[in-house]
């Protein structure tokens, strides 16, 4: 009987673990713009990974809403970001300030240093920001 009762732990335990968990994509976390002025929280969203502004200095807040973004802190400006064989991740960037989308490549540089690019009116305008971890 015992060994019953055991047998059965052991089937509702391994039920109830998820049998495809992953881990979480290195690039997963909080990451401040080069001056410090916005905090982005990347992680999953879906099946890819965006981002989502978690804290702006007034400063860049104002200046997003001059851009037509009123409301700067929850806006997704990272979106649909997959892994590409190259390891870096290709999805979609929203500018706040000029208010326009454009397709974005990131690459992480190292455990606490990621690049991002947005290329806009048909990659003939590019801008990159080299981002780092909050810890």
């Amino acid at each position: 009987m015992k060994r019953i009762l055991a047998k059965s732990a052991l089937v509702l335990l391994a039920a109830a673990v998820p049998v495809t968990a992953t881990a979480e994509p290195a690039i997963s976390g909080q990451w401040k713009n080069p001056k410090g002025s916005v905090v982005v929280r990347l992680g999953p969203c879906g099946n890819a990974i965006c981002g989502v502004v978690v804290n702006a200095s007034e400063h860049a807040k104002d200046t997003a809403r001059k851009g037509g973004t009123p409301h700067l802190i929850g806006t997704r400006i990272l979106a649909g970001l997959r892994p590409t064989s190259d390891g870096s991740f290709k999805g979609q960037v929203f500018d706040p300030k000029r208010n326009i989308h454009a397709p974005a490549t990131v690459r992480m540089l190292g455990p606490d240093a990621l690049s991002i690019e947005g290329c806009a009116f048909l990659g003939l305008v590019c801008k990159e920001q080299r981002w780092t971890r909050v810890s």
